[in-house]
């Protein structure tokens, strides 16, 4: 691995780490938050998944959550949202391709060879993450938009693996609206059926585990009804009895603004749950 960034940060250091990934195919990035109270032991992981169009910039430098990390001892790692590079599959537009993993594993030509965020995610960087650094076995995690997708199912479809999860305005049925239709297209195929083991409405109903679902959702996103739709996480939930909090946050948006609004409460949320 090769460090990029090192900057002092509430007591501790945000970092950008560079490596080559096996799952991936490719040199990847992520960027990680070691709070001060790495200096006396290990600390529990949040696992922070970011949206469309994102790296692994974005969060560390809009949300403002190392104070918050700092605050309770949490290490955050924020992984890049989807493999990059020369001969990684592309296609124009930001719903597909490089920016758009969607955090799933591709089974489709071209994106299978390198489209594997699921496995990149749940395997490969937590091996590393707790071979090099001071981290111990305890592990939430979150995410926003496509993230917030990512965040749900693969605390669904890994039960036992994470103490938390939350998610800021979620893709919660990308089987049923245009961002996910796009993306499971091309990357599971045509099988409508094959989506269903990526959906988090589709997962809650099978759950092996009652992992309670943290989500706020602005009421002023421009993506609210075209491609978030939230009531439909609601009323699997209540259909199978799975323990949600689902806040609609009055005058919000899609934005950093939003997050960075409500990334304390979440903190505090995952710290709890890792103590």
């Amino acid at each position: 691995m090769q460090r990029t960034e090192s900057h002092a940060c509430f007591g501790g250091m945000q970092e950008v780490w560079q490596h080559e990934s096996g799952t991936l195919g490719c040199t990847t990035k992520f960027g990680i938050y070691l709070p001060p109270q790495v200096r006396e032991g290990a600390c529990p992981v949040l696992y922070w998944l970011s949206g469309l169009t994102c790296s692994e910039q974005n969060f560390i430098t809009k949300a403002g959550a190392q104070r918050y990390a700092a605050e309770h001892g949490v290490i955050v790692v924020a992984p890049d949202t989807s493999p990059r590079g020369v001969g990684v599959p592309d296609v124009e537009g930001y719903d597909l391709g490089i920016g758009a993993g969607f955090y799933v594993n591709a089974t489709q030509a071209p994106w299978d060879s390198h489209y594997r965020m699921h496995d990149y995610v749940v395997h490969e960087l937590t091996g590393l993450i707790e071979a090099q650094f001071p981290a111990t076995q305890a592990r939430s995690i979150s995410g926003h938009s496509m993230g917030g997708h990512g965040a749900l199912v693969l605390a669904l479809r890994n039960p036992g693996r994470y103490r938390s999860v939350s998610a800021f305005s979620p893709i919660v049925a990308p089987s049923r609206v245009p961002w996910g239709e796009k993306a499971f297209t091309a990357y599971l195929g045509e099988d409508r059926d094959a989506w269903r083991a990526w959906d988090a409405c589709e997962l809650v109903a099978n759950a092996a585990e009652r992992l309670p679902l943290l989500v706020d959702q602005g009421d002023a996103d421009e993506f609210l009804e075209p491609q978030l739709q939230p009531q439909r996480l609601r009323d699997a939930c209540d259909a199978a009895g799975y323990p949600l909090t689902l806040r609609l946050q009055p005058g919000y948006d899609h934005s950093y603004y939003f997050i960075s609004s409500f990334i304390g409460e979440h903190i505090a949320h995952h710290a709890q749950a890792l103590s």
